[in-house]
């Protein structure tokens, strides 16, 4: 479901086939989060549609105690509470969500996927801020976010020609975007930070700042200056700042088009700061075997990949403008047929990842309760 608390959501409800189960009932009315959740359990609960056995959320942030999906029990609850500090704008939505389900499905497991998660295998000189140690071990560092994406795609990747590149970078761009590099399918370093706030330029959100300019926006600030420093970073900047137009790639593209230079200067800047980041991770790397877009714009708008990685072509990298025009659901590769570097476009399954991860974990709480009954 999206658009909730606008004047009208967008539904899907799809088997694992494919199958539309919505009834036709694309656009519905969800002001709150609860009144989403009630559309939903209508939705799984109409007739002839198999019983509710788990139940698994997206959660952004799992704070500092929290390493791996897992069941939702009270000790979690109250270790996610925790973790509110890390994400305000994030986690209390989806704590909502998780009590609501909770009461409207008693008897069955709830579990946690975290977007953090994938991120895990990073090295410390990657998740390390330079900051004094006392905030440090109070669990400031680097967590990395979109790591359902990054998962979905490596494992999709798995029955790709070739199978999976060992040195890849994928960028992940919607209204949320990020950049993070892979070797042997696993993350070695991510531009999103502590929050989702940070790293390339995105629809709402500045992505890196200069400490400094954090400080001066502070002391600008009238009333509750931490959260209207707050809101302003994760609502009003970003590239609707740079465009003055509502966050959609496709209409700020077309006013730059049609000669807009505010909208122009806008998707100057987002290419500009996700070119840096993939340039940045293939010197990391030593090279890249492969470029990945995925996400909303990554798979979608065929200009952002293009001024992305124009000008890589010394790096190796090159695309194939009638491939990049190209358009499909599925894995398609968009490169040159010289570019040492493939060019992949890739769909995100975070709610694939998810559901996934719930029935491994679902199986093996089974498993432990035949094995402790036996």
């Amino acid at each position: 479901m999206t658009g909730i608390g606008g004047a009208t959501a967008g539904f899907k409800f799809r088997e694992a086939g494919g199958r539309d189960l919505s009834r036709g009932r694309n656009e519905v009315k969800a002001k709150t989060p609860v009144e989403a959740i009630g559309l939903v359990v209508e939705a799984v609960s109409g007739s002839g549609l198999p019983k509710v056995e788990a139940v698994g959320y997206r959660v952004v942030h799992p704070g500092a105690k929290l390493d791996r999906h897992q069941r939702i029990t009270p000790e979690v609850m109250r270790d996610l509470e925790e973790a509110v500090v890390f994400a305000p704008l994030h986690d209390p939505a989806v704590i909502e969500v998780i009590k609501e389900m909770m009461e409207r499905f008693p008897d069955v497991g709830h579990y946690a996927c975290f977007d953090t998660v994938f991120h895990e295998t990073m090295p410390e000189a990657a998740t390390t801020y330079a900051i004094p140690l006392k905030y440090r071990e109070c669990g400031v560092r680097r967590y990395g976010f979109h790591g359902l994406s990054c998962e979905s795609i490596v494992r999709q990747l798995r029955g790709f020609d070739g199978g999976v590149p060992r040195r890849m970078v994928i960028a992940h761009l919607g209204s949320g975007c990020s950049v993070t590099a892979l070797v042997d399918g696993r993350s070695v370093d991510t531009t999103m930070g502590l929050t989702p706030t940070g790293g390339v330029v995105m629809g709402t959100r500045p992505g890196d700042l200069d400490p400094g300019l954090v400080l001066y926006l502070l002391r600008q600030m009238e009333g509750d200056r931490v959260s209207a420093l707050e809101t302003m970073l994760n609502h009003d900047a970003g590239m609707v700042a740079l465009s003055r137009m509502p966050n959609d790639m496709k209409a700020v593209r077309e006013a730059a088009t049609q000669g807009d230079a505010k909208a122009k200067l806008a998707v100057e800047i987002f290419a500009r700061s996700v070119k840096k980041a993939v340039g940045g991770f293939v010197a990391l790397m030593g090279g890249a075997d492969a470029v990945v877009f995925a996400g909303g714009i990554g798979e979608h708008d065929a200009r952002s990949r293009a001024e992305i990685l124009g000008g890589m072509e010394k790096m190796g990298i090159s695309m194939n403008s009638a491939l990049n025009e190209g358009k499909g659901d599925a894995i398609r590769r968009v490169s040159a047929s010289d570019s040492v570097t493939a060019v992949l476009v890739v769909p995100a399954k975070e709610d694939w990842m998810i559901a996934v991860h719930v029935e491994r974990m679902s199986r093996s709480v089974s498993a432990d309760v035949v094995e402790t009954s036996g």
